[in-house]
């Protein structure tokens, strides 16, 4: 009698704890959830909405699919497509429109030297001084100090993106081809051209020694003619924003 009701306690023991094991397991299973339990579906990210491009580029290419890009100049008369061409010559908007026609100011327009897409370290972008005031004739004004140090601004527009430049250089240099001179492909070629902007003396010099360049940054130069072929007219910034569009 002895041996069975220990059996039967050890019995009742192990059921027990069975019992409450499976109950301690199984809870989480059957019981209720709380208000603060309750788990709330994660909810779906809004979507990025994104200002449209001012520029129509879709019209713009369907007259001339050269168009890569638009320019805007606050200050100046600056306000133009900017063509590169693909399979014609390379001084082809020297003097072609953008529909393609003979016309002595030609075209604002970049060389097959950068990319269409202005990602490159330098940029140059080229255009007439045309004595009616037209095309990068006013590029000019930034002789003028005072000018120079409230006009502060040069916008690239190309498809999906507003580039923004700060203007830090105006100056006459020497008319060298920029990108076939100074190998700005690699940080040291680029520094080295920096520094040489820096460094440059001209009388008609501007410079904003506020505005740090450093071989990491994208900058675009544009470039025009003076009364002496032997120089160029330039103004330089240095990418500052980058806004992607629709």
């Amino acid at each position: 009698m002895k041996k069975k009701a220990i059996f039967i306690t050890s019995l009742t023991i192990f059921i027990a704890a069975t019992l409450t094991l499976a109950v301690v397991l199984l809870y989480p299973f059957f019981k209720k959830p709380t208000q603060t339990e309750v788990i709330e579906p994660t909810p779906t990210p809004a979507p990025v909405v994104l200002p449209d491009n001012p520029i129509d580029f879709k019209a713009l290419q369907e007259r001339n699919s050269d168009v890569c890009g638009y320019i805007k100049v606050p200050g100046t008369s600056i306000d133009y497509p900017i063509l590169q061409v693909t399979d014609l010559k390379e001084s082809y908007y020297l003097n072609h429109n953008i529909d393609k026609k003979y016309e002595f100011a030609g075209s604002i327009y970049t060389q097959k030297y950068n990319s269409r897409d202005f990602t490159d370290p330098h940029t140059v972008v080229y255009g007439h001084n045309m004595l009616n005031g037209s095309m990068f004739a006013t590029l000019h004004r930034f002789k003028n100090k005072d000018f120079f140090n409230e006009n502060r601004y040069i916008y690239i527009y190309t498809p999906g993106h507003i580039l923004t430049y700060e203007i830090f250089a105006a100056y006459r240099f020497d008319n060298r081809h920029l990108l076939y001179w100074f190998d700005c492909t690699t940080e040291s070629g680029f520094k080295t051209y920096l520094d040489t902007i820096y460094n440059h003396k001209d009388s008609i010099k501007n410079i904003k020694e506020n505005v740090k360049v450093t071989e990491k940054d994208r900058i675009i130069t544009l470039s025009t003619c003076i009364t002496n072929d032997n120089y160029r007219y330039l103004v330089q910034g240095v990418l500052i924003d980058d806004q992607q569009t629709n």
